[in-house]
């Protein structure tokens, strides 16, 4: 009897794992728990939603997250292929409409015809819906249920760790004042696809002020206050110091105001959400303010005085485990073997390299595909999830998380070189593991 394959989270993991079974020949069933269980981010029932930014990241093929992209795509990603059909102007980002990005993931797994899609939510690891399935891979993502998270946390004898992400605010394109705002892109990259809100050191004194003075939503009391440092709240921000922001979100290095021939003080960019431009994020303003604290501070930014959102901030609890102490080195749970976890419920960080967890667990699940070399991209994402540290926290695939570099180089051709290796290295394995 052949093995059968329960996935459990509909998201960009989930996706990925079980369409790449079914190209192995290996049916699945899909469970997601939308729409009938919500989650405090998710908006719609769509398959892979993007509930954070619309943006994938950078898509310099020499940049760690760019390279990602390519490995992925190597292995057949869906993820990237619906993201590239999608695509909004972004600069040297990957970013994506995203009604049309989850319209096209959706279809494309719904299309599958060995992915069986169940709407159910899955309360636990012993959840009867599970019975019978040889490999239950938990891709259920940093909003798991509470009562999968608490499932999760007695099999691995213990409480999962967790931290606060935080959502960026949208504002519709026709409340903005064009006549405040400029089309840019730093260093010119692009056709200047992103709108620049500029402040001079004034403006930009009293908005600092109003970000700390902002009343903000006050974490439950069993909840520690962590945040994870790539997806810090605007206003954390604004409390490490005056200028934080300005070598931050709000850096206007590389920008030059066209009605002044200078570089304003700060600038709030604004990244298109979807194809027409209807819609702007506030690039790096994730914020954890109240919806009417958003409101009164956002709207002191240049040119957003009438700013209409259509989605304000949030900040909500992320789960992950402690992969290098509860994980095999293929992403199966020491405590509970036949169980495995995809994506950012194992503390990998972002959307690109969720995907790619989910992605490559499918393919080994699916084809017994080994483990890349850790001098690639995807290699040292996962060996990140088994390297033992004192204390654990979620990581963006980076050059960092690779071995050093053999040969001495300057600052600026050291990512060259690490990119070179990586790709020598994954042809390599790509010879050897079919």
């Amino acid at each position: 009897m052949a093995s059968r394959y329960a996935v459990i989270g509909g998201g960009l993991a989930g996706c990925e794992c079980a369409l790449a079974l079914a190209r192995a020949g290996k049916a699945s069933t899909l469970f997601e728990m939308r729409p009938g269980r919500m989650t405090p981010a998710h908006s719609g029932a769509g398959l892979g939603e993007l509930v954070c930014s619309n943006s994938l990241r950078s898509d310099d093929p020499e940049s760690a997250v760019g390279l990602l992209k390519r490995e992925m795509e190597r292995l057949g990603s869906v993820v990237l292929e619906a993201a590239r059909a999608v695509s909004v102007p972004a600069g040297k980002a990957l970013a994506v409409d995203r009604e049309l990005f989850t319209a096209r993931l959706t279809a494309a797994v719904e299309a599958e015809p060995l992915v069986s899609v169940t709407r159910r939510e899955v309360e636990s690891l012993d959840d009867p819906a599970l019975q019978g399935f040889d490999h239950v891979v938990v891709a259920a993502g940093p909003l798991a249920s509470q009562a999968l998270s608490e499932s999760l946390a007695a099999a691995i004898g213990g409480e999962s760790l967790y931290f606060h992400d935080a959502i960026a605010p949208i504002v519709f394109a026709h409340s903005i004042d064009r006549e405040k705002v400029f089309s840019q892109s730093r260093w010119e990259e692009g056709e200047g696809d992103y709108l620049n809100c500029p402040m001079e050191k004034d403006e930009y004194t009293a908005f600092h002020q109003a970000l700390l003075d902002g009343e903000r939503v006050v974490p439950r009391e069993f909840e520690k206050e962590l945040h994870f440092e790539g997806c810090m709240p605007v206003e954390a921000l604004a409390d490490r110091g005056f200028k934080t922001l300005v070598f931050g979100p709000m850096k206007p290095v590389g920008l030059t105001d066209p009605r002044t021939g200078r570089r304003p003080y700060a600038v709030v960019q604004l990244r298109p959400e979807n194809r027409e431009a209807t819609c702007y994020n506030l690039v790096g303003f994730q914020t954890k303010l109240k919806y009417p604290e958003q409101e009164r501070i956002f709207r002191m930014i240049p040119g957003l005085e009438r700013a209409e959102f259509a989605r304000l901030g949030s900040i909500h609890r992320n789960t992950y485990v402690n992969a290098p102490k509860v994980l095999s080195p293929v992403l199966e749970l020491l405590a509970r073997p036949g169980v495995f976890l995809a994506g950012q419920i194992t503390g990998v960080e972002g959307y690109v390299e969720s995907a790619a967890c989910g992605l490559w667990l499918g393919h080994h699940l699916g084809r017994g595909l080994t483990l890349p070399p850790g001098e690639t991209c995807l290699g040292a994402l996962l060996a990140h999830l088994r390297r033992p540290v004192k204390k654990f926290q979620p990581s963006n695939v980076n050059y960092g998380l690779t071995p050093e570099l053999t040969e001495r180089a300057k600052k600026d051709s050291r990512k060259a070189l690490y990119a070179r290796r990586a790709r020598e290295a994954w042809e390599a394995w790509e010879q050897t593991a079919g």
